[in-house]
């Protein structure tokens, strides 16, 4: 996996823009009901512990994220969830308009 400015190159090849990974963030904290700590977060969405510490207090000042105390976890909010929802009704529509280009 390479690195280059502020977005990094994935698996298959692709950069992920700042949109992309704050989507993925907030679906791996999703997916994982109890929450996530920094270091499963990094783990779960292939980031850099710099990258992790750049977006979690971006997410948390937005309302998207919230830092549970209690369990030393982050877990996502109704809002994030609503950005969430979003984001896959957005791809449906880039998903349709694609294959309506292909007939």
């Amino acid at each position: 996996m390479k690195k280059k400015g502020r977005r990094i190159l994935a698996e298959n090849k692709k950069y992920r823009s700042r949109t992309e990974i704050i989507r993925d963030i907030l679906q791996a904290v999703r997916n994982h009901g109890n929450g996530l700590g920094k270091t499963q977060i990094m783990y779960n969405t292939f980031l850099s512990y710099n990258q992790v510490k750049e977006y979690i207090p971006v997410l948390i000042d937005n309302g998207l994220l919230q830092y549970d105390i209690g369990n030393q976890k982050f877990r996502i909010t109704e809002k994030g969830l609503s950005l969430l929802q979003l984001c896959d009704q957005i791809a449906d529509l880039i998903e349709k308009g694609e294959q309506q280009q292909r007939w």
